[in-house]
């Protein structure tokens, strides 16, 4: 691998990391603020972008690679699907004190998720993985 590909792939890794970071953030201003019903609208719309954008890009590319991944990688999606129906439980909810609990949950589960998802796919990103799109739907969702 070229030393320009090396250097690229170690900052997807990074980026996976300040993406997390990025939503860890959003999430906890959206908990500190008023009207959760209102403002919940883009941050789980970041997420299941960001999710989106994994599961057919970076996880795709991850497989193609490392098929050894397989088993983490089924782990990390059904993470997403779990994400993602706490995330219709939020859309649905009519009060924020619904909102917030559902928050709670949600927040205890992020955060397991994208630290285990940091240990177990950045090391493969740092190891070489090309970036053939998929960056751009993993890294570049909206503010929340």
């Amino acid at each position: 691998m070229a030393p320009k590909d090396r250097d690229r792939a170690v900052a997807l890794s990074l980026q996976l990391a300040q993406a997390h970071q990025k939503l860890r953030s959003q999430l906890a201003s959206l908990k500190a603020g008023r009207d959760l019903t209102v403002h919940c609208v883009a941050f789980c719309a970041a997420v299941t972008a960001h999710h989106e954008g994994e599961d057919a890009g970076m996880f795709a590319e991850l497989l193609r690679l490392r098929p050894d991944l397989a088993g983490t990688v089924d782990k990390l999606v059904e993470d997403h699907g779990l994400i993602a129906w706490i995330l219709s439980r939020i859309a649905a909810a009519t009060s924020d004190d619904a909102v917030s609990g559902e928050l709670d949950g949600l927040t205890a589960i992020l955060e397991s998720h994208f630290a285990y998802e940091e240990r177990a796919i950045s090391a493969a990103l740092d190891a070489g993985t090309p970036d053939t799109g998929w960056s751009a739907k993993v890294f570049g969702f909206h503010d929340g």
